[in-house]
């Protein structure tokens, strides 16, 4: 009989272990609750405390994002058994991902300058939202602002 000899490479071979029972789903449950926890202990202590300086809410808001993202990689990493996967699946799924994100904050940072840039420099398109608006009394006849 010939003998089979099969060569194990660990970025190919996957084991997967198989927690007993509930003992995984409920692991999952306790850290999201406890991240989920500090989150919102963090978001109450900026309405608890709204003279706290400028940078202390920073730092808060920034402290609620990074929870945010870890959480959103252990539930990707367990719920997609993403976590399991080989490293060139992972980063097939990550790095397209990153892209995105960073797209996404560069088109509302780009847009965000491009109105202020606009509305400063040319005062005739500037928004209506910025615009002082006069009171005017009930009753009497309102013309439209590029009339009067």
């Amino acid at each position: 009989m010939e003998q089979h000899h099969h060569t194990v490479s660990p970025e190919i071979s996957v084991v997967h272990h198989h927690d007993s029972g509930t003992k995984r789903i409920w692991k999952t449950f306790w850290i999201l609750l406890g991240i989920t926890v500090i989150e919102l202990g963090l978001g109450l202590t900026m309405y608890a405390f709204p003279n706290m300086s400028e940078w202390v809410h920073i730092a808060i808001k920034g402290s609620i994002v990074i929870l945010s993202l870890a959480k959103a990689v252990y539930i990707v990493s367990i719920f997609m058994h993403l976590g399991d996967e080989i490293r060139n699946m992972i980063m097939t799924i990550a790095v397209p991902l990153m892209l995105f994100v960073w797209f996404i904050g560069a088109f509302l940072w780009d847009g965000y300058s491009w109105k202020n840039l606009r509305n400063d420099y040319d005062p005739y398109k500037r928004e209506e939202g910025t615009r002082k608006m006069e009171k005017k009394e009930h009753g009497a006849e309102q013309k439209p602002s590029h009339l009067q």
